[in-house]
């Protein structure tokens, strides 16, 4: 079918664009994008796919800051709100609980209604709630406050990886991801060094002031996002289309489709927890759990280490974090380098999803011993701060590298079910990683530093094997599986395919596998 390119002299009314445009269509007769079509996301300038996920990434830094922010002023919630230490804690929980229920309802309504909606719903939400928790008289406020937050905030975690999808290629995705993905890990990392200093010289309140300042910029950024969705861009479009006289019956294959919000919320509710106990999802899932819980400990065992035992005040006591926060952006440089490398080989055979767990190996066996290491330096004040602190570093780099890889790893693993184990492993892992706060301080009180951290060590020891037996035998598990694919790995195209794409701009089964990146399928 002919395409042409949109015209860009044609007035600016509605009617004489609609009249002047060339449109596009599908074999059902339906409105598609066409190659170089500068109303598809994809087809972006560079510097406007950079700024919108820059505004992603911030989300995300909003969210993930603000829920281990707390921590480094617990004790001034608890002096002010009249309750322990230990209760406290709750605010870190039930804000990770939010995290547990705001994907299940809000990756639906992304699919349904579009990115840009429920990103603005969702974190006026967060602004709003985050109030509640600033000015709040009482320590129920703050807890409602807080699960309401971390409920508002899990859209971005949810959407955010859905927006990069629409918007890169298979060539640039994976950096992009990189980014995204380190940020979940720097953010939790910063929060308490910020409110450990506040706490200092002022009320924990303080550090909910940060938070809400923090949350007003990115809500100003946010106005100007656009919708990235591609099926909402193309309705969208088509709208406007139908707008000129003779263009009445265009319409977008979403405004035919048969989907309900219903039927939508019903899969994102119950596809999950199937594939949950999907054999690589189930094991990924566990491992996830630990690794998270973990990283949630650690705002807990920093301070044990630091102020209790070596007598630092809130402030200083949390400044070996940064060290966690430079083991990310190490994790996930040694990724993009190794990216770099092997895109850089000759390929003598078509690429698999086990082809990424090197990256999850190395981190695995890095884990185990990184924890050791730090436990044991940790334990006794004759040993130079720096040297747990290092230990740290390694220890931060080692979660990256184990996250990343292996949610890329199931994502090619299931393909169109990608966003519904993506929200299991999530779902599990916040649910563990939100009962942290509760046991950390008795745990380490019990069994002393090198004993509990020995204790996770040797449950990183158990988990070790799982990326060694999916590398090896990861190809014959999806091959059993009802839901995992046994194709190979999507990769980026050729030039060959890339011509040859331009010549039937189709959305392919690879790019909308894509899309249903961070929304529910």
């Amino acid at each position: 079918m002919d395409f042409v390119k949109r015209t860009f002299n044609a007035p600016n009314s509605t009617s004489r664009r609609g009249q002047n445009e060339q449109l596009f269509f599908d074999e059902d007769g339906h409105l598609q994008f066409g190659p170089d079509d500068p109303e598809n996301p994809m087809n972006y300038a560079f510097g406007r796919k950079c700024y919108i996920t820059a505004v992603a990434i911030s989300l995300v830094m909003n969210a993930t800051f603000s829920s281990s922010a707390p921590t480094g002023s617990l004790q001034g919630v608890s002096d002010d709100l009249h309750v322990s230490v230990e209760a406290a804690g709750l605010v870190t929980t039930l804000f990770l609980l939010g995290y547990c229920a705001g994907p299940l309802f809000w990756a639906p309504l992304s699919e349904f209604y579009g990115r840009r909606w429920i990103f603005y719903i969702s974190f006026t939400f967060y602004l709003a709630f985050g109030f509640l928790c600033a000015f709040t008289p009482n320590f129920a406020g703050l807890l409602i406050g807080r699960f309401l937050t971390g409920t508002a905030a899990s859209a971005a975690l949810t959407n955010a990886p859905g927006v990069i999808a629409d918007i890169w290629g298979p060539e640039k995705r994976g950096n992009v991801m990189i980014l995204f993905a380190t940020a979940t890990f720097v953010g939790p990392a910063l929060g308490p060094v910020v409110s450990g200093f506040l706490q200092l010289k002022e009320t924990w309140r303080w550090t909910f002031y940060v938070l809400l300042w923090m949350a007003g910029a990115t809500e100003i950024m946010l106005v100007s996002l656009p919708e990235t969705l591609p099926m909402m861009v193309l309705r969208d479009k088509a709208r406007r289309i139908r707008k000129a006289p003779g263009k009445e019956g265009v319409l977008a294959p979403v405004e035919v489709s048969d989907r309900t919000l219903g039927g939508i919320f019903k899969v994102a509710l119950t596809r999950p927890w199937r594939l949950l106990f999907d054999p690589i999802s189930f094991f990924v899932a566990i491992y996830y759990a630990i690794v998270y819980t973990l990283l949630y400990m650690l705002f807990s065992i920093y301070p044990i280490v630091f102020q209790q035992k070596r007598g630092w005040n809130t402030g200083v006591g949390e400044l070996p974090l940064i060290g966690t926060v430079i083991g990310a952006c190490i994790g996930g440089l040694a990724l993009f380098v190794y990216g770099q490398v092997q895109a850089r080989k000759p390929r003598a055979r078509k690429p698999v999803p086990e082809d990424r767990l090197p990256g999850a190996m190395v981190g695995g066996v890095m884990f185990a011993v990184t924890i050791f290491w730090f436990a044991w330096t940790a334990e006794y004040n004759s040993v130079h701060w720096a040297v747990p602190t290092v230990a740290g570093t390694f220890l931060a780099t080692s979660i990256v590298l184990i996250f990343i890889v292996f949610i890329n790893y199931i994502m090619d693993s299931y393909l169109m079910y990608a966003a519904s184990a993506v929200a299991a492993n999530t779902v599990l892992r916040s649910a563990c990683a939100a009962a942290s706060p509760l046991f950390t301080q008795y745990m380490f009180d019990a069994l002393g530093v090198g004993g509990a951290g020995s204790l996770i060590g040797g449950m990183a020891v158990l988990l070790m094997p799982i990326p060694f037996v999916f590398y090896r035998y990861g190809a014959v598990i999806r091959a059993r599986s009802k839901f995992a694919s046994g194709e190979e790995t999507p990769r980026p195209p050729t030039d060959e395919e890339k011509a040859a794409n331009d010549e039937s701009p189709r959305m392919s089964r690879d790019r909308r596998t894509e899309l249903a990146v961070g929304t529910s399928d």
